[in-house]
């Protein structure tokens, strides 16, 4: 499995995630606390937006493992952004390693990334793919699931409903839903771990979910707060009891500071632009 963390908020340095914390993404690409194997070495991936400057996020990717990878220091440093997502990855038997495979992955203006795995996906990719629109499926650059996950997201983008978080959450729930009748109608035995996140560049949502009946996913987390800093090597957020602005959606929680909390067993995580952030349901 992977490890991915979302932030949305005032802009910071992609240092303030992927380095400066206890346990930023790098130090769980190496030493994951909520896995069985604490490695995440088979590639890593950031995405950040620059609103001044376009609608869509810029990617950063590469197979190296993201502790050894001496460009995303130097890039971390002094890259700023309101919107970053960071993913490490543990590849599994879906897909090889290349950067084609690596989260996240962009459409557009939106950027998406997946922990986790579709159960018995050789069943049901070519159906899958059959069912996607010619852009959803152009898209698909890859050989993974999680690339033809977000297919199943791009396709759903179009007629999803609301607006804001309101309607990248209807897309992620209908693709998510897409995805276990698949399985269903393709004999698939396995278990779906489907954590989830997608972003526009100015709100965003994400999912803890899976079809496993004992079991209630992989780790998933958010902390909310007015400002989320970092000095002297020490990461926190600031007023997490009150004010909006800053949220933070991780595998696992960046540091040991209060505020941290574990997102229920499929559920959906939806942040507004203003940071406004609600919990509920994914029934499926």
């Amino acid at each position: 499995m992977c490890r991915f963390t979302l932030y949305l908020g005032p802009t910071i340095r992609l240092s303030s995630l992927v380095v400066e914390p206890e346990h930023s993404i790098i130090d769980q690409s190496a030493h994951s606390r909520s896995q069985e194997d604490p490695l995440n070495g088979d590639g890593f991936g950031i995405a950040w937006y620059t609103p001044k400057l376009r609608a869509e996020p810029t990617l950063f990717r590469s197979v190296t493992p993201a502790w050894n990878n001496t460009n995303l220091l130097e890039l971390a440093r002094v890259v700023e952004s309101p919107v970053i997502l960071a993913h490490v990855r543990a590849a599994t038997k879906h897909g090889g390693q290349s950067e084609a495979n690596c989260h996240p992955f962009r459409h557009g203006r939106f950027a998406f990334m997946h922990n986790g795995d579709i159960g018995d996906f050789a069943k049901v990719r070519r159906a899958l793919l059959a069912t996607v629109s010619d852009a959803a499926f152009d898209g698909v650059a890859g050989n993974t699931d999680s690339e033809h996950l977000f297919a199943l997201v791009v396709d759903e983008l179009p007629r999803a409903l609301g607006t804001g978080a309101a309607r990248l959450a209807h897309a992620l729930a209908a693709a998510v839903a897409r995805c276990v009748q698949l399985g269903r109608d393709h004999g698939t035995v396995a278990p779906s771990y489907l954590n989830l996140a997608l972003t526009d560049g100015e709100c965003a949502v994400a999912c803890r979910f899976t079809t496993e009946v004992d079991y209630d996913g992989e780790s998933l987390w958010v902390h909310t707060g007015r400002v989320y800093v970092c000095a002297g090597g020490v990461c926190k957020m600031l007023s997490p009891d009150s004010g909006h602005g800053c949220v933070l959606v991780s595998s696992e929680p960046l540091s040991d500071d209060p505020g941290w909390d574990l997102v229920p067993r499929n559920s959906m995580v939806l942040i507004e632009a203003n940071g406004d952030t609600r919990v509920q349901p994914l029934a499926v």
